[in-house]
Protein backbone atom coordinates (compact mmCIF):
# COMPACT_ATOMS: atom_id res chain seq x y z
CA UNK A 1 0.00 0.00 0.00
CA UNK A 2 1.31 2.99 -0.73
CA UNK A 3 2.48 5.69 2.27
CA UNK A 4 0.15 8.43 1.02
CA UNK A 5 -3.20 5.88 1.17
CA UNK A 6 -2.05 5.05 4.66
CA UNK A 7 -1.63 8.69 5.88
CA UNK A 8 -4.18 10.35 3.57
CA UNK A 9 -7.57 10.94 4.37
CA UNK A 10 -9.16 8.17 2.13
CA UNK A 11 -12.45 6.29 3.11
CA UNK A 12 -11.04 3.05 4.50
CA UNK A 13 -13.30 0.06 4.05
CA UNK A 14 -16.50 -0.78 6.70
CA UNK A 15 -15.91 -3.28 9.50
CA UNK A 16 -19.07 -5.07 7.74
CA UNK A 17 -17.60 -4.87 4.48
CA UNK A 18 -14.51 -6.53 5.65
CA UNK A 19 -17.08 -8.96 7.95
CA UNK A 20 -18.18 -9.85 4.68
CA UNK A 21 -14.90 -10.75 2.35
CA UNK A 22 -13.61 -12.48 5.50
CA UNK A 23 -16.93 -14.45 5.89
CA UNK A 24 -16.96 -15.27 1.80
CA UNK A 25 -13.51 -16.55 1.90
CA UNK A 26 -14.21 -18.99 4.35
CA UNK A 27 -17.01 -20.29 2.70
CA UNK A 28 -14.53 -20.85 -0.55
CA UNK A 29 -12.58 -22.68 1.57
CA UNK A 30 -15.24 -25.10 3.25
CA UNK A 31 -16.25 -25.64 -0.28
CA UNK A 32 -12.71 -26.03 -1.48
CA UNK A 33 -12.35 -28.56 1.06
CA UNK A 34 -15.95 -30.41 1.88
CA UNK A 35 -14.41 -33.44 0.37
CA UNK A 36 -11.19 -33.64 3.39
CA UNK A 37 -11.90 -34.61 6.58
CA UNK A 38 -10.23 -32.16 8.90
CA UNK A 39 -9.04 -29.73 6.79
CA UNK A 40 -11.64 -26.94 6.57
CA UNK A 41 -8.98 -23.44 5.97
CA UNK A 42 -6.29 -22.56 3.84
CA UNK A 43 -3.61 -23.12 7.00
CA UNK A 44 -4.26 -27.06 7.21
CA UNK A 45 -3.27 -28.16 3.84
CA UNK A 46 -0.92 -30.79 3.47
CA UNK A 47 2.20 -30.77 0.70
CA UNK A 48 -0.54 -32.40 -1.86
CA UNK A 49 -3.26 -29.82 -1.24
CA UNK A 50 -0.45 -26.75 -1.33
CA UNK A 51 0.32 -28.52 -4.68
CA UNK A 52 -3.59 -28.95 -6.20
CA UNK A 53 -4.74 -25.61 -4.97
CA UNK A 54 -2.12 -23.17 -5.59
CA UNK A 55 -1.27 -23.96 -9.07
CA UNK A 56 2.06 -21.93 -9.84
CA UNK A 57 3.30 -21.17 -13.40
CA UNK A 58 5.80 -18.28 -15.07
CA UNK A 59 5.70 -14.98 -12.97
CA UNK A 60 4.85 -16.75 -9.78
CA UNK A 61 7.62 -19.35 -10.03
CA UNK A 62 10.32 -16.60 -10.70
CA UNK A 63 8.92 -14.87 -7.54
CA UNK A 64 9.18 -17.83 -5.48
CA UNK A 65 12.39 -19.21 -7.03
CA UNK A 66 13.86 -15.53 -5.91
CA UNK A 67 11.99 -15.69 -2.78
CA UNK A 68 13.98 -18.93 -1.90
CA UNK A 69 17.58 -18.33 -2.83
CA UNK A 70 18.10 -14.59 -1.79
CA UNK A 71 15.84 -14.88 1.09
CA UNK A 72 16.62 -18.17 2.36
CA UNK A 73 13.34 -19.57 2.55
CA UNK A 74 13.38 -23.07 3.54
CA UNK A 75 10.23 -25.52 1.98
CA UNK A 76 8.64 -25.14 5.28
CA UNK A 77 8.71 -21.25 4.47
CA UNK A 78 7.68 -21.76 0.66
CA UNK A 79 4.47 -23.66 1.50
CA UNK A 80 3.42 -21.49 4.48
CA UNK A 81 3.94 -18.48 1.93
CA UNK A 82 1.62 -20.32 -0.69
CA UNK A 83 -0.90 -21.04 1.82
CA UNK A 84 -1.04 -17.01 2.91
CA UNK A 85 -1.06 -16.81 -0.87
CA UNK A 86 -4.07 -18.72 -1.13
CA UNK A 87 -5.73 -16.85 1.49
CA UNK A 88 -5.27 -13.36 0.13
CA UNK A 89 -7.31 -14.52 -3.45
CA UNK A 90 -9.78 -15.99 -1.44
CA UNK A 91 -9.89 -12.70 0.29
CA UNK A 92 -9.65 -11.17 -3.18
CA UNK A 93 -12.10 -13.42 -4.53
CA UNK A 94 -9.90 -14.93 -6.90
CA UNK A 95 -10.18 -18.53 -8.21
CA UNK A 96 -6.43 -18.30 -9.83
CA UNK A 97 -3.64 -17.41 -7.57
CA UNK A 98 -2.25 -14.00 -8.69
CA UNK A 99 1.63 -13.01 -8.44
CA UNK A 100 0.32 -9.97 -6.33
CA UNK A 101 -1.15 -12.26 -4.14
CA UNK A 102 2.45 -14.10 -4.29
CA UNK A 103 3.96 -10.84 -3.60
CA UNK A 104 1.91 -10.09 -1.03
CA UNK A 105 2.66 -13.38 1.36
CA UNK A 106 6.21 -12.97 0.76
CA UNK A 107 6.15 -9.41 1.97
CA UNK A 108 4.30 -10.41 5.24
CA UNK A 109 6.33 -13.34 5.64
CA UNK A 110 9.75 -10.91 5.41
CA UNK A 111 8.09 -7.88 7.61
CA UNK A 112 7.39 -11.01 10.37
CA UNK A 113 10.99 -11.86 9.91
CA UNK A 114 12.36 -8.23 10.12
CA UNK A 115 10.55 -7.65 13.01
CA UNK A 116 12.44 -10.47 14.98
CA UNK A 117 15.39 -8.09 14.68
CA UNK A 118 13.66 -5.01 15.86
CA UNK A 119 12.23 -6.00 19.27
Amino acid sequence: MPYGDLVGDGVSESSAVVRARVEAARARQRERFRDRPGVYANAHMTARDVHRHCRTGGEIDALLSAAVSRLGFSARVYHRILKIARTIADLAGSDLLGAEHVTEAIQYRTLDRMSKFVS
